[in-house]
């Protein structure tokens, strides 16, 4: 080694050992609600998997923490042609899983088009359907893999041929069902032992029971040296008072769900941003009465929009499924109560005054403020008319399974954007897409929300409240508020975290204050 060589070297060494120093060992503690953990992010759903997915799996791109725009991740940079319908992505060389595998363009395509697969049933595989042939492939249309256009060019690129062009397909990628599967998880393997899968994230699953999962440092992850916290753990509990007073001795270092505000002894640990979400209650379009939009939207019509949607009860109220962004337009559903529209909607369905209606069943999961709208509904729909209506509270994590499967009349649920861009919200009511629980179909709709993608600008959100405007008068979706994000953490003694839209935070970039002691280490 020459003398130029060593100074290199001797200069590497010493940064290296520099950002080592820097790195805080842990544990950093997390609390979140307990939730069926898969490991497989191709059929994930919940947002505690999210989190999880988000440490422990890779894209191409990831979200940068602050401001959730695409931030070069597994593919250390990419090119877009002119005409923006062909995007190439370069892989970093030091790209590994955490068994020491290369992470290779192959290893992208084959685990997208495992996405794409229809037996595979991913929930997010229809977000690739702007790809050319992926919509096709997905619904079954055409079977032959070639004409997909992702295709890994060489070990290193990855090139992806959109279908028309898509603004938003970069920001798409930042979702963790589009990171890559090993081999060995592709070609039949099972995600039953978490502790043995080999990942590409910043973090690897070290072990897990019904209370706890611990993540330890992927040391062969690519910018470990820049991970600083070695060891993640995530209490998984609802037991309210006792995470809020576990907070409170410095035992957690951030609840992201799950705690009692009355028993929060700093009051500045709880944060509060606004989020790009929506509480809604939906129709299940799937079996008569209620596959008929105006047996939906007479129901509709008959809610006390008012004292549902109050101020008393709810911090940001909301008439619209899509919430406001800057140059979207104002779209608003069913208002009321207008109990004579809507006795002669139901007239002209063949279901006069309610009769032949048979029982409705509003599925909640439980919660003050769901059991309070379900009531008022009950109420509502009982007192109006010949029907009979029954309040179904069912447990999580089983409230997720019978959505998701669609299997309700009624249910509600919270969505929180996987991007902050409106077609989040309403893709997933097309025809055929996975996220569809409810059944909708609407040649209309499908028709606008597939012209707003080649569209950009003013021109695109007018066309996407089009869009909204017709989900919104067939009733399938019923709007109730645009919830905050409400988090309990330390922003004082944790580095990293930042308030967002979509209430992402990335484990990679979490770090104890500089000068700080680790919370609690003293008392381990």
């Amino acid at each position: 080694m020459n003398t130029l060589r060593r100074a290199i070297a001797l200069v590497v060494t010493v940064c290296a050992a520099g950002s080592l120093a820097a790195q805080s060992t842990g544990p950093f503690v997390v609390n979140l609600l307990p939730s069926d953990l898969s490991f497989n992010p191709l059929v994930t759903y919940t947002t505690s998997e999210a989190q999880i997915y988000a440490g422990i799996y890779e894209g191409l791109v990831a979200y940068d923490p602050l401001t959730l725009d695409p931030t070069p991740a597994a593919a250390y940079r990419w090119e877009v042609s002119a005409d923006g319908l062909l995007y190439r992505f370069f892989i970093r060389p030091d790209a590994r899983f955490s068994n020491g595998d290369p992470v290779t363009a192959t290893d992208f395509r084959e685990t997208w088009l495992l996405l794409l697969a229809p037996a595979t049933k991913a929930a997010y595989a229809s977000l690739l359907d702007v790809v050319a042939g992926a919509h096709d492939y997905r619904t079954g249309a055409v079977s032959d893999r070639a004409r997909v256009g992702i295709r890994a060019v060489s070990d290193r690129v990855l090139e992806v041929q959109l279908g028309e062009r898509a603004a938003h397909f970069l920001r798409i990628l930042c979702h963790h069902s589009f990171v890559p599967l090993h081999r060995s998880l592709r070609e039949g393997g099972s995600f039953a032992d978490p502790v043995a899968l080999p990942v590409n994230g910043p973090y690897r699953v070290a072990s897990l029971t019904d209370e706890l999962l611990v993540l330890e440092r992927n040391r062969h992850y690519w910018d470990r040296a820049e991970t600083a916290v070695g060891r993640i753990e995530i209490r998984l509990s609802d037991d309210y008072a006792a995470v809020t007073d576990a907070f409170n001795r410095g035992e957690i270092h951030w609840v992201r769900g799950g705690f009692d505000l009355s028993r929060v002894e700093r009051p500045d640990s709880v944060v509060v941003n606004a989020l790009y979400s929506t509480t809604y209650f939906q129709f299940s379009a799937k079996r008569a009465p209620l596959d008929d939009a105006r047996v939906r939207r007479a129901l509709a019509m008959l809610l006390p929009w008012q004292q549902i949607r109050g101020s008393d009860f709810l911090p940001v109220p909301a008439r619209s499924l899509v919430p406001q962004l800057p140059g979207y337009p104002t779209v608003e559903g069913p208002t009321g109560p207008d109990v004579g529209g809507a006795l002669a909607l139901l007239a002209e369905a063949g279901y006069s005054s309610g009769a032949g209606l048979g029982e409705i069943v509003v599925a909640i999961p439980g919660g003050a403020e769901a059991r309070r709208v379900a009531g008022m509904m009950k109420d509502a729909w009982e007192s109006n008319l010949s029907v009979r209506v029954r309040v179904d509270t069912v447990p999580y994590p089983r409230y997720f399974t019978l959505v998701e499967s669609g299997e309700f009349m009624v249910s509600t649920i919270t969505w929180i954007g996987d991007f902050a861009d409106p077609l989040t919200f309403l893709d997933m009511w097309t025809t055929g897409s996975n996220l569809n629980a409810s059944g909708y179909s609407s040649r209309e709709y499908d028709e606008l929300v597939r012209s707003a993608m080649g569209q950009t600008g003013g021109t695109r959100y007018e066309t996407l409240g089009e869009a909204e405007r017709l989900l919104l008068h067939e009733a399938i979706v019923l709007p109730i508020s645009h919830p905050p994000s409400i988090n309990l953490i330390d922003l004082s003694a944790v580095e990293g975290w930042y308030p967002n839209l979509l209430d992402i935070h990335p484990f990679k970039y979490l770090r104890f204050a500089s000068g700080r002691p680790a919370p609690n280490v003293a008392g381990r």
